[in-house]
């Protein structure tokens, strides 16, 4: 099923001039269509209907839409991309569900304080999405590093595995409390006023991943460790439109300038 991202034709039951509106929960890699339906439902009880699916092994299914019990409209809205990047490219603010230390340093928020930050972000007009990954592997460390912090339910150490569903609907809970209440906890992981969308940010890192292949600065080196500091280091800056062109500007002289010495390879 296909549906546009934007909010301002996302034909759900929530009132699209709400903050809801803004607020995605998008699911990555699916393996069991139970779980989308019964997700679908989790967001439903919580006034949240942008559901986004990357990648789905199976979808649409029956099994979902017995699950959904009652949030066949959630399903039937419901947006399906091929990538994370597609997923959240409009999205100011991106948190990433995990429940594993990966290689990939994001901060770290509890649900509530990620709450406070979803409805701090939705107030202020930008688009938020809530990421979940597969249900035994999570989300990989290239997703995670699309997003702008990491969230981890503080489930019991001895046993914390958490159905898919479940920690969509702890996430989803705490986000509707934030929005009754209005978020009293402080905001930690809110994007900068004027920040770039996420697909302007990913075109930028691209052209700079080639920018430091051309002038040759890892001499040999794997590139990953410094792109994934370079990256932490920019998405903290939270550049805007224009500072995204002045960089890239600047990017592409540098690379005009290897091709005239001789060392862009492309």
């Amino acid at each position: 099923m296909q549906a546009p991202l934007n909010s301002e034709t996302d034909t759900t039951t929530a009132d699209t001039s709400g903050v809801e509106s803004r607020i995605r929960i998008v699911l990555v890699g699916t393996q069991h269509p139970g779980n989308i339906g019964s997700a679908a439902r989790a967001m439903k009880t919580m006034g949240l209907t942008r559901l986004v699916l990357v990648d789905p092994q199976k979808f649409p299914h029956n099994e979902a839409d017995m699950m959904a019990a009652g949030a066949d409209d959630v399903l039937a809205a419901a947006v399906e991309v091929q990538t994370l990047a597609e997923a959240v490219a409009d999205c100011r603010l991106v948190l990433g569900c995990t429940a594993r230390s990966r290689r990939v340093q994001l901060r770290e928020l509890d649900p509530r304080t990620a709450a406070a930050s979803v409805h701090a972000e939705a107030v202020a007009g930008g688009e938020v999405a809530l990421v979940f990954g597969r249900e035994r592997t999570g989300l990989e460390n290239g997703e995670l590093q699309l997003c702008h912090a990491a969230v981890h339910i503080p489930a019991n150490p001895d046993y914390s595995s958490l159905n898919l569903a479940a920690a969509v609907q702890v996430l989803a809970y705490e986000v509707r409390m934030a929005l009754l209440g209005g978020a009293a906890a402080a905001p930690v992981a809110t994007a900068m006023p004027d920040a770039a969308p996420h697909a302007e940010l990913e075109g930028f890192f691209a052209q700079l991943a080639d920018t430091l292949e051309a002038i040759d600065f890892h001499k040999g080196r794997t590139p990953d460790s410094a792109m994934r500091k370079l990256r932490r280091l920019f998405v903290r800056t939270g550049l805007d439109s224009h500072e995204i062109r002045l960089l890239r500007g600047v990017l592409a002289d540098a690379q005009r300038m290897a091709r005239l010495a001789g060392r862009d390879p492309h």
